[in-house]
C-alpha cells in the first residue's frame, strides 16, 4: 500500500508495526508537496530538513522502545494563523512579512508532545477573513479537484493540502465555517470543536468569542485521533474549559443505536443548489437505513444569523487589529510626515482590500452612537440563536444540514461580491454564534465531479457524539475513499 492516500489511522499502524518508518512517510509526503503544490499552492512554508529532523528523532525514540504519543510519527501540516516557534507565521499577509514567534501556540505543543511531525505552514485568508483563501497577500490556493476553483477558506490550504494528498492530516481555525468550508468543498473531513475545547493560546486572534482550532484528516477515525492530541484545558486561554476529554480514537468505531437527526426546515429554502440539496437528502436516507430517526425542527433565528455574525466578527477584528500600528506589531512604512501618517500608511500597506474592509464594518459597529443599536443587539439576536439550538438539542441528537449552498465555486467569481461570499458561510456561523460543536464530512459529488459535504452539529462538548454519527455514515459509504488527480 502507497503512503501517500493512506487515511491517518493505517500509516500510523504501519508506523507502529514498524513496516515504514517516519523518515519514510515524511519523505513521502514532503515529495508530493515538491510534486504537487506548485499547482495547488497549499502551503507558505516548507522546511523539509526541520521535518526530516524530527521525523529522525521518533524513529529513534521508537527504536529505542520508548512510549510515543498518539501521533506517533505522522507528517501535520499547520495553519499559518498558528504561532510555531523558529517557523514563519504570516497571517498570509504582508502586515506579518517574515515574522518568527518566539514560542508555540498550546496546539503546537500538544502536537510536539504527540509526536506529530510538522511539515509545513499552510496558506489562508488574510488573518483568516474570508471563504475562499484568494484573500492570501501571497498566493492563491487552488482546490485539488478543480484548479480553476475555489478551495474554500480560510482554511484553505490546510483542506487542499489533505485533499491532494500532499499531508494526511492537518490544523485549521474556524471562525464562521472556516475548516468546515474547506472540508465540504476539498472533499475531506473537517471539525470544529466547541469553544472553549482547545486552547487558543498563540492563535492569531481574528474573533476572539468565535475562534476556535481543528481537525482536517481523510477520514473521521483521522479527525478523532487529532483532535484528541489537541483537545485539552490550558490555563493560558481563560475561555479553555476544564472538562475531561474523552478518548475519540478509541470510541469513533462504536455506532450510535437510535440516533435521533434533527433537519431544519429553514435550511431547505431558496438558494440551495438542487445537487447539494439531493447529496444531503441522500445522506439522511442512508442514516434512516442504519435505523436512524429523522425529525423536523425549526431554527427560527437562523436567518439572522450572518447579519449578526458581520457584526460581531469585525467588531472583534477591528479590536484585535488594532495592535498592528507598525510600532506595537507588523509592518512600518518607509515613508511618513508624522506618528498619524506613520499608523495610516503602515496600516494601509500591510492590510489587504478584505481586512479593511472587515475592520471599518467592526470600527463603524462599534463607534460612539451606534454600538447599541448595532453591536448590542447582535449579542441579544446571538443569544436567541443559542436558545433555538437549545430547544432543538431537547428533541434531537445532532443537527444535520448541508455545508454550502453549493459546490466550490470558480475563483474569481465572487471576489467582487463580498456579500454573495459572505452567504457562502450561511449554514455554517450559527454554530460559531453558539459556540458549539460541528463536523462535515464528504457525502457526494455533483455532475462535475465537484465535492458536495454534509454538516452535522452536536450540543456543547458533545464531539464523541458527533464523530461517532459521523463514522457510522462513513462506513456505509466510499466519497472519503476517493481522492483527486492534481493536472
Amino acid at each position: 500500500m502507497s503512503i501517500i492516500g493512506a487515511t491517518a489511522g493505517e500509516l500510523l499502524q504501519r508506523l507502529e508495526r514498524g513496516d515504514v518508518s517516519s523518515v519514510e512517510a515524511t519523505t513521502a509526503y514532503l515529495d508530493a508537496i515538491a510534486l504537487n503544490d506548485g499547482r495547488v499552492k497549499a502551503f507558505l512554508h516548507v522546511d523539509w530538513d526541520h521535518a526530516i529532523a524530527q521525523a529522525r528523532a521518533i524513529d529513534e525514540k521508537r527504536q529505542r522502545g520508548e512510549s510515543l504519543g498518539i501521533l506517533g510519527g505522522l507528517p501535520v501540516a499547520v495553519k499559518d494563523v498558528v504561532c510555531t516557534q523558529g517557523q514563519p507565521t504570516t497571517c498570509a499577509s504582508k502586515m506579518l512579512k517574515g515574522f518568527v514567534p518566539p514560542y508555540d501556540a498550546h496546539v503546537v505543543t500538544r502536537l510536539k508532545t504527540s509526536d506529530a511531525v510538522l511539515i509545513g505552514k499552510t496558506n489562508m485568508d488574510e488573518f483568516a477573513m474570508g471563504s475562499s483563501t484568494e484573500n492570501s497577500a501571497y498566493q492563491v490556493t487552488r482546490n485539488p479537484w478543480d484548479l480553476e476553483r475555489t478551495p474554500g477558506g480560510s482554511s484553505g490550504g490546510s483542506a487542499a493540502a489533505v485533499a491532494a494528498s500532499m499531508a494526511p492530516l492537518a490544523l485549521g481555525t474556524d471562525t464562521g465555517g472556516s475548516i468546515r468550508l474547506p472540508a465540504g468543498y476539498c472533499g475531506v473531513v473537517g471539525m470544529k470543536p466547541t469553544y472553549g475545547r482547545v486552547s487558543r493560546f498563540g492563535l492569531v486572534a481574528y474573533g476572539s468569542s468565535l475562534d476556535q482550532i481543528g481537525p482536517f484528516a481523510n477520514d473521521v477515525a483521522g479527525a478523532a485521533l487529532l483532535l484528541e492530541a489537541l483537545a485539552g484545558y490550558d490555563r493560558r486561554d481563560s475561555t479553555s474549559v476544564d472538562t475531561p476529554v474523552p478518548q475519540y480514537s478509541r470510541t469513533v468505531e462504536e455506532p450510535l443505536a437510535g440516533v435521533r437527526i434533527g433537519i431544519a426546515k429553514e435550511h431547505f429554502v431558496s438558494g440551495l443548489d438542487r445537487e447539494v440539496e439531493s447529496s444531503v437528502r441522500a445522506g439522511l436516507d442512508v442514516y434512516k437505513s442504519l435505523g436512524a430517526e429523522i425529525k423536523e425542527i425549526s431554527l427560527p433565528h437562523s436567518k439572522y444569523a450572518v447579519a449578526v455574525y458581520y457584526i460581531v466578527a469585525p467588531s472583534e477584528a477591528s479590536s484585535n487589529l488594532a495592535r498592528y500600528d507598525g510600532v506595537h506589531y507588523g509592518h512600518r512604512a518607509a515613508q511618513f510626515d508624522n506618528m498619524i501618517d506613520m499608523y495610516s500608511a503602515s496600516r494601509g500597506e500591510g492590510f489587504g482590500a478584505e481586512v479593511k474592509r472587515r475592520i471599518m464594518l467592526g470600527t463603524y459597529a462599534l463607534s460612539a452612537g451606534y454600538y447599541d443599536a448595532y453591536y448590542l443587539k447582535a449579542l441579544k439576536v446571538r443569544r436567541l440563536i443559542r436558545n433555538d439550538f437549545d430547544e432543538a438539542f431537547k428533541s434531537v441528537d445532532v443537527i444535520a444540514s448541508p455545508v454550502a449552498p453549493t459546490p466550490a465555486f470558480k475563483i474569481g467569481e465572487l471576489m467582487d461580491d463580498p456579500l454573495a461570499m459572505y452567504l457562502s458561510d450561511i449554514y455554517t456561523i450559527s454554530a460559531n454564534l453558539a459556540g458549539l460543536p460541528g463536523i462535515c464530512l464528504p457525502a457526494g459529488f455533483s455532475r462535475n465531479n465537484l465535492p458536495i459535504g454534509l454538516q452535522l452539529l452536536g450540543p456543547p462538548f458533545e464531539e464523541e457524539r458527533l464523530l461517532r454519527t459521523a463514522r457510522m455514515f462513513e462506513c456505509e459509504t466510499d466519497f472519503h475513499k476517493r481522492r483527486p488527480t492534481v493536472e
